[in-house]
């Protein structure tokens, strides 16, 4: 399998890799999607069926496909929730600590699962993207937790919340640098296009695309 890497310098390595990061979702995904390396999450459901559902990989872990991509050649593999935690109907109305919280089963519109997991956390739990990322960790390791064990771990996660949502942005990274100024924009544009343009030579097109990273 080919190594697109070796097609530059180690320089030119080192500042393509530092690049990448600078893209946003919408031009790594485009990448992507011509190359057929996935970014949609798949679910299993019985008899062996896999569908491609409507939640995608975030940003660090698709650039670490495109990484491998990159020094392989290979697209690798969707991330995949196992069927023994998918659900396609509702949650039941009523809900307790030690019930499972299965996938689909985090949103918004169930009201009975947000209210208890605002009780198993003192009135501070809130929808957002610590609680998303969270339960889709959990459910990618192949886990179903109760919500007793979800609040627990929200708690947590929380408190470390720049841990959890902070690895390989760029405008993160250069804010801990102080090189975030009022210009970063217009940066962060020079850096992706560089990228883009860097990968279109050394990386074309193949001629097939992955069934699940549109």
């Amino acid at each position: 399998m080919p190594n697109f890497l070796s097609q530059l310098t180690k320089s030119g390595q080192v500042r393509l890799l530092e690049e990448v990061n600078y893209m946003n979702l919408e031009e790594i995904r485009g990448f992507c999607s011509e190359r057929g390396i996935p970014y949609r999450i798949v679910a299993e459901y019985p008899k062996g069926k896999v569908k491609a559902t409507k939640d995608s990989d975030r940003k660090p872990i698709v650039l670490a496909r495109v990484r491998r991509y990159l020094t392989t050649g290979r697209v690798g593999q969707p991330t995949c929730i196992p069927t023994e935690i998918v659900r396609d109907e509702n949650p039941p109305a009523r809900l307790g600590p030690r019930d499972r919280l299965y996938y689909r089963w985090y949103a918004r519109e169930f009201e009975g699962v947000m209210q208890l997991l605002r009780d198993l956390t003192a009135g501070r739990f809130r929808d957002g993207a610590v609680a998303r990322v969270l339960a889709m960790e959990f459910w990618t390791r192949g886990e179903a937790p109760t919500f007793e064990e979800f609040a627990r771990s929200w708690t947590k996660a929380k408190s470390q919340e720049h841990r959890l949502l902070t690895p390989e942005y760029a405008y993160l990274t250069d804010l801990r640098h102080q090189r975030a100024d009022g210009d970063w924009k217009a940066l962060r544009k020079a850096k992706a296009k560089s990228a883009l343009e860097t990968l279109t030579r050394i990386a074309p097109v193949r001629a097939a695309e992955g069934p699940f990273s549109r």
